[in-house]
Order: C-alpha cells, then sequence, then structure tokens
C-alpha cells in the first residue's frame, strides 16, 4: 500500500469518479483505475463501486475512508512542518464559505489574493455550501476553515466558532405593502408574517434556521414561496411584489436604500431574530501548519475590516 494510492481513493471520492480525479490529479484514467484495482487487490476487498454513473464506497470503502484521509494529513503535515522551518508552506487549505454571508463587509478575493502571494506554494480550495453542510464537513475533516451561519443556538460539539457578523433579521417589502399597516416605527411583529408569502435563504442556512426556530415558538410554520442563495435575488423578488424577503439586517437596509421608494425595510421584532456570521473550525485545532496560518490570517483581517 502507498500513501499515493490512498491519495488517488480520497480524490476520486471527492470528485465522484474517476474522470475528473484524474483530471485534477494530472493522471491519465485507465492508470487511475489500474492504481485503485491495485489498492483493492492488497486489501482484498472492493473500496468503489463502480456499478452506477457516479463512483461510490462500499461499505468497507466509508470504513476505510477515514483512515486514508488521516494518514494523507499526516504526511502533509511531516512535509508541511519540514517546509515551516525553511519558511516555506505548503500543502493544500480547503475553506468553505456560505454565499453571500460577507459578499459587502468582507472581501474574500482581495483576502485570497493577498494569501496567495504571502504563500504562493499553497493551494487554496474554496467552496461554496450551505451552512448546514459546511458544519458537517469541518466535523470530517473535509474542510479546514469556513465561514458560515450557525444554524443552530448552541456550538455544535467538535467545533469552535468565532462570531464575525450579529445583526437582526430584517423583512424587504413593496412600499404599500400591507405589511407596513401593522409596523410600529422601524419594526414589525414576528406574528405579522404569519400566513404571508416569504422569500428566504434556503434550508441549511443560518437566517433559515433562526427564522424557522422563531416562528416555531410563537406557534406558526413561516410559509416559504421562494428562495435563493444569493441576497440580491431575494431583494429582485421582493421588487417584483412575489412575496416579503427575509434578509440579515445590513442586507436589507443596503436594498432598501438602493431600492428607494419602491421597497422599505422593517426590523423583526417581539422578538428580535438574530443572523449571524461565524468563522468556524475544529475544536481541535487545523489540522495542518498551512490551516493554522491560513485561520490566524484570516481571523486578523476579519476583526480589521468587521
Amino acid at each position: 500500500m502507498e500513501l499515493r494510492q490512498l491519495r488517488y481513493l480520497v480524490t476520486v471520492v471527492e470528485e465522484g469518479g474517476f474522470t475528473r480525479a484524474a483530471a485534477r490529479l494530472h493522471l491519465a484514467q485507465p492508470g487511475l483505475s489500474a492504481q485503485i484495482r491495485q489498492l483493492e487487490k492488497e486489501l482484498g476487498q472492493p473500496l468503489l463501486d463502480r456499478s452506477h454513473r457516479s463512483v461510490t464506497l462500499t461499505e468497507t470503502g466509508r470504513a476505510v475512508l477515514p483512515y486514508a484521509r488521516a494518514a494523507l494529513a499526516a504526511a502533509d503535515a511531516v512535509r508541511e512542518t519540514v517546509d515551516a522551518y525553511t519558511g516555506l508552506l505548503r500543502g493544500r487549505v480547503r475553506l468553505g464559505l456560505v454565499s453571500g454571508a460577507t459578499a459587502h463587509a468582507f472581501d474574500i478575493a482581495s483576502f485570497l489574493a493577498d494569501f496567495h502571494e504571502a504563500h504562493p506554494a499553497l493551494e487554496i480550495a474554496l467552496t461554496e455550501d450551505a451552512s448546514e453542510r459546511m458544519q458537517a464537513a469541518l466535523l470530517a475533516g473535509e474542510l479546514d476553515v469556513a465561514l458560515l451561519g450557525p444554524t443552530e443556538e448552541a456550538v455544535p460539539s467538535g467545533l469552535s466558532f468565532e462570531t464575525v457578523v450579529d445583526v437582526p433579521l430584517v423583512v424587504l417589502a413593496a412600499a404599500g405593502d400591507p405589511l407596513f399597516e401593522r409596523a410600529a416605527g422601524t419594526s414589525v411583529p414576528l406574528a405579522g408574517l404569519r400566513d404571508r408569502a416569504l422569500i428566504c435563504l434556503p434550508r441549511g442556512t443560518g437566517v433559515r434556521a433562526a427564522l424557522e426556530r422563531a416562528c416555531g415558538r410563537a406557534g406558526f410554520r413561516p410559509r416559504v414561496t421562494f428562495e435563493a442563495a444569493a441576497p440580491h435575488v431575494l431583494v429582485q423578488l421582493a421588487a417584483r411584489g412575489l412575496g416579503i424577503a427575509v434578509l440579515p439586517g445590513g442586507e436589507g437596509h443596503r436594498a432598501d436604500a438602493a431600492g428607494g421608494p419602491a421597497l422599505r425595510s422593517l426590523t423583526i421584532a417581539d422578538p428580535v431574530i438574530r443572523a449571524r456570521v461565524a468563522l468556524a473550525w475544529s475544536s481541535d485545532g487545523p489540522a495542518s501548519p498551512a490551516a493554522k496560518v491560513l485561520l490566524d490570517t484570516l481571523r486578523g483581517r476579519l476583526r480589521e475590516s468587521l
């Protein structure tokens, strides 16, 4: 058994098939397939189920995968530790980002460009996904660091959070919407959203989880008729009169200002619902020196900009 065979196995699983895995590894697909079969022969059990369009793990493969990842992480840590003593940072860091999480408050592209300039030998894999799935990926060791919207009130066991955005939820609707008749100043009671068509972020996001928890405690279920991952799409749908958009405060107030008299925003009250974005990582700390440097640098940049 060789480390490269384990790396090939993990890559095939991550890419969901041999074609994309071979492209990522810069290998010919037949050669990659032959190496996986050799590994299976040495272990005496099939690791991959090739009977469907997408390649999946067998039961044995699912049991082996965590150990394969651990072996690769240990080997990478050895190399990265040696490189750290020579001032060179190598390896691959996996960063997760919830869509629209810090679109206005934090320029992730500029951060990554600056980080890459400082550490050109380090590869950064950026993934956009729902917060719920990213929390699971952090716990499984599939992500090193993530910017996400917490989906639970308590920090999940095994993770560490550092809150970087904490704002109230607001609603955004056309200026003539009956909702504003129930408004008290700049806020509207949560009960005013009962039975109204709502436009919200998808399930698995922190905003959606916070809204559903609050509505459940108030004795009703939110009627979400449209959902989209990008906040600006929610604004566009609200502007066309398709419902009431539910957004984090910063996004809603920016949209209100940009929309002029056509749109108005109100803070949800009774109760106030908070929308949070947190920097998240494993409670055991980053798995590699490279991931630790990324985490420390990102924490510093966020504190400066938010």
